[in-house]
């Protein structure tokens, strides 16, 4: 076992032995606190939304050398008693549980907050937290429309503050290898590029109905204008409806976008098409269930096909990347790289078995992937590592599939600012670059 993972297994144990300490409690102040802080590296963190995403975050941090999980907040009950029940059998304190996160922000030794809200919340509570000086991790998309992802980077900037994107796939030392294969010329000039995400998701109808005891509805609506609750909505639902979410391409294909931009070495593109619909059920989704977006810059060409309906794999995967190169190409999952030359000829492949490397672990099987991430921005925070994924990069990326959705919403092709990817003479369209917001709740610089 090496230096590096002898260091990392002693902060560990440093974390659990100090880990009964609560911010602000256990008579000890904000002030004292920050002094323990200092001497021990420790980073303080809250988790603001637990449902599927932030749980599963919450439980990977754990994992991260010398954290201490200082606040839970969620606006279901429910859903806190669960997250507080699976993190007590990883870590032996126990966080303060908040129905707001808002509250969190008023701690001074607080460093930094996770948003895995719902997408209308996760720039205007990134806003707030860098407000407050709170670096923040927030998960992808990062932003409900484009506009909030520019205030995002101004609001970095202004309070001094580290903004990550949730793309974890930045942080995976293979995919790092494979991109910088492509950026060293081994296909040659990249000229195309195809991303591609199924999955065989079920009908989804909603129903007026009471709201629950559990759930503090006006508060997960937040900065969302005001609707009647409706039954099938939280917590997952509301992902194919345009007030709240932004739909599969935002939802997964960020992800797959975010490799071909980074491949690419893109900027923004040019002309941008979308076709598709919700073709398989007659249900209530808004956003498509089939969709295909294309996008044009200068040099290339990409494309990302999306079928929330139809689980069949494209290049025998169910969500990929291929890059088109003028010497060969290459194709790239999680795991896994194949290299070919013009004729199509297998010549090389690659694949990993564990992300982690040997002598490191993550708290479950499927959180391997993200606790790299993630352990990025600890580091980032403590000052030892840059943020894989800055915001300015999270947005941009971001901002190439909401172009997508955009196109796709006005149906017709847009002609966009390869400068910043705001589109050129369409009014029309350009409204969709931001977005409305309950009175009060505007994000604010």
């Amino acid at each position: 076992m090496n230096k590096e993972i002898n260091r990392r297994e002693f902060l560990r144990k440093a974390g659990i032995a100090s880990a009964g300490l609560v911010i602000g409690g256990m008579g000890f102040s904000s002030k004292s606190y920050a002094r323990i802080l200092g001497a021990n590296d420790r980073v303080n963190l809250c988790f603001m939304g637990l449902g599927v995403r932030g749980a599963q975050q919450a439980r990977t941090f754990t994992g991260v050398p010398n954290i201490h999980i200082a606040y839970v907040s969620d606006v279901d009950s429910d859903v806190t008693d669960k997250c507080m029940r699976r993190l007590s059998s990883m870590i032996p304190y126990k966080p303060i549980e908040l129905l707001d996160f808002r509250k969190a922000l008023e701690d001074k030794a607080l460093d930094g907050v996770i948003v895995s809200a719902p997408d209308h919340w996760h720039a205007p509570a990134a806003i707030l937290c860098a407000q407050a000086g709170k670096h923040v991790f927030v998960e992808k998309p990062v932003s409900h429309s484009p506009r909030e992802g520019e205030l995002l980077i101004e609001v970095a900037k202004k309070y001094n503050v580290l903004i990550g994107a949730g793309t974890q796939r930045r942080s995976f030392p293979f995919l790092q290898q494979v991109i910088k294969m492509i950026h060293d010329g081994e296909i040659g000039k990249v000229f195309m590029g195809k991303a591609w995400y199924t999955n065989n998701r079920k009908e989804t109808y909603l129903k007026p109905g009471p709201v629950p005891a559990n759930l503090n509805y006006e508060l997960w609506q937040g900065p969302a204008p005001r609707r009647p609750y409706m039954e099938g909505l939280i917590h997952y639902d509301w992902h194919w409806f345009w007030h709240w979410g932004t739909g599969e391409a935002l939802n997964n294909g960020t992800h797959e976008l975010d490799l071909l931009v980074w491949g690419a070495q893109a900027d923004f593109p040019t002309k941008v098409t979308s076709m598709g619909g919700r073709y398989v059920y007659n249900d209530h989704w808004e956003t498509p269930d089939t969709q295909l977006i294309t996008w044009e810059t200068p040099d290339a060409v990409f494309s990302w096909e999306g079928r929330s309906r139809n689980n069949t794999n494209v290049e025998g995967e169910g969500r990929g990347v291929i890059f088109y190169g003028n010497k060969g190409s290459i194709e790239t999952g999680n795991l896994f790289y194949k290299l070919y030359d013009l004729s199509g000829k297998l010549i090389k492949e690659e694949s990993v078995a564990d992300p982690l490397g040997p002598g490191q672990k993550a708290p479950s099987p499927n959180t391997k992937f993200d606790i790299l991430h993630n352990t990025n921005f600890v580091e980032a925070i403590r000052g030892k590592e840059e943020l894989n994924c800055p915001i300015n990069i999270g947005h941009q990326t971001n901002v190439w599939v909401q172009l997508g959705n955009i196109a796709q919403r006005t149906g017709r092709m847009l002609q966009c600012n390869p400068a910043n990817g705001h589109i050129l003479n369409d009014p029309e369209a350009m409204t969709l670059w931001s977005r409305e917001y309950e009175k009060g709740w505007e994000p604010k610089l």
